[in-house]
């Protein structure tokens, strides 16, 4: 193998090229210019511009251009089509599900003979979050940013709320050991929600890009965190029947009474704890 100082051969065997024998040349580069080349180097770190010029791109492309108003909130992922229009159908769709398990678990209260106002004002702040999602999903916040925020400003707090009061009834009514282990998670994720919801809007009020990201992960976090929320009232509605929807539309006391996470009926009537009722 000849060599230089910047040149090398090596001569391969002729029986790897059934063509005829061949050779490989390459360059060989010096260790200053490689760690100098662009490889080598990190990447610049990314910044938000005061402004841009118009993008020649169309309006939904990637941009090469971005300021604060592109940083990755929620109602920002969901501005152009086709992302805008499945952010309205998740909103709607979204609220009326909202609408239709606060409306069962207000009825399987009563049910259960459990009459108290925290119960009321649960349905009031769930049927207000359900309210506030409609607007937020059909008023993208580029278009109508005044509504789209009064609508955020309703839905999230009335969602926080809603989770909240939910664990007053989950821990005041627990009667099995499962029932207060559902409670105690219920908790944990509303403390969760709280923190990220506060976080969420102490970063948002500043300017700064970072602050902004902080904003839009809480903002995540918090959505994620309403949804696993939610998605222990299946514990509840093993106990759900046709009764239930109709004690939500017309309750009438000395129903019997369904014990909580699974679908067996009770036959005894007013079998709920007295410090559930008296709340």
């Amino acid at each position: 193998m000849a060599h230089s100082a910047d040149i090398f051969t090596l001569k391969l065997p002729s029986s790897l090229f059934p063509l005829g024998p061949g050779l490989l040349r390459a360059r060989r580069r010096p260790w200053a210019s490689l760690l100098a080349s662009d490889i080598g180097a990190p990447a610049p770190p990314r910044s938000y511009n005061e402004s841009c010029s118009p993008d020649p791109a169309e309006e939904g492309g990637p941009k090469t251009c971005c300021t604060l108003d592109d940083v990755p909130l929620i109602s920002k992922c969901g501005t152009y089509p086709p992302e805008s229009c499945l952010f309205s159908l998740i909103g709607n769709m979204g609220a009326f599900m909202v609408a239709l398990i606060c409306l069962l678990l207000y009825g399987q209260f009563l049910e259960q003979s459990r009459h108290s106002w925290i119960n009321t004002t649960t349905l009031i702040t769930g049927c207000t979050n359900a309210a506030g999602l409609v607007v937020v999903g059909n008023f993208q916040v580029d278009h109508a940013k005044s509504l789209h925020y009064i609508g955020a400003g309703v839905a999230f707090p009335a969602g926080l709320l809603f989770v909240c009061l939910h664990c007053v009834l989950s821990y005041h009514g627990a009667s099995a050991p499962q029932d207060l282990a559902m409670a105690y998670l219920r908790i944990v994720l509303a403390a969760i929600a709280f923190v990220t919801l506060v976080l969420s809007g102490v970063f948002f009020i500043h300017e700064s890009s970072q602050l902004q990201h902080g904003a839009a992960l809480c903002e995540w976090v918090f959505v994620i965190d309403i949804l696993v929320f939610y998605g222990t009232f299946c514990y509840e509605f093993g106990a759900v029947s046709s009764e239930t929807l109709v004690a939500a539309l017309q309750p009438t006391p000395g129903r019997a009474c369904k014990s909580s996470g699974n679908s067996s009926t009770s036959t005894h009537l007013n079998c709920a704890p007295e410090s559930v009722a008296m709340i």
